[in-house]
């Protein structure tokens, strides 16, 4: 099963492209935003684990990287 959060590559513009079950939640520039989107689609971004792949899919890199240059 897939995560339900997907965390999309960094844009060449900066930033990453975030989704909840195919549906669009917005452009985080850094975990402050990706937070925040969680929070409205209704996680308690105090229970929220960046790293846990059963919630959330990172690709083109982890939490540490926000940007196509990898930081």
């Amino acid at each position: 099963m897939a995560a339900p959060i997907v965390v999309h590559a960094p844009l060449p513009t900066g930033g990453r492209r975030v989704t909840a079950d195919g549906q669009p939640l917005g452009l985080a520039r850094n975990v402050a935003d990706l937070l925040e989107f969680l929070r409205r689609a209704g996680l308690d971004p105090e229970d929220v684990r960046l790293e846990d792949p059963s919630l959330i899919e990172w690709r083109g890199g982890g939490p540490e990287v926000w940007d196509a240059g990898g930081s």
